[in-house]
C-alpha cells in the first residue's frame, strides 16, 4: 500500500506521485488514466530496487486535510 497525492497539472493533465518513492509520478488525460499510470510507475520502482538488491523505502507519508 502506498500513498498517492493526485492534483491538475498546469497542461491539463493529472499529475499521481508517490511521495515515499522519491521521483515515482506519473501522469494521465484522466484521474482514473494516471492512477493507473502510477500503479504501473510504483511497481515498476519497486521491481528495479529489488533486482539491485537494495531496500523498499518504507511507506512513513501521512496526510491530512486543514480548514483555513
Amino acid at each position: 500500500m502506498r500513498q498517492v497525492f493526485i492534483y491538475s497539472g498546469e497542461d491539463g493533465y493529472w499529475v499521481a506521485e508517490c511521495p515515499s518513492l522519491p521521483g515515482c509520478l506519473s501522469q494521465g488525460k484522466t484521474k482514473d488514466e494516471a492512477i493507473k499510470n502510477v500503479k504501473e510507475a510504483i511497481e515498476a520502482y519497486i521491481s528495479v530496487l529489488v533486482e539491485d538488491g537494495r531496500s523498499i523505502p518504507p511507506e512513513t507519508f501521512e496526510a491530512i486535510l486543514i480548514a483555513v
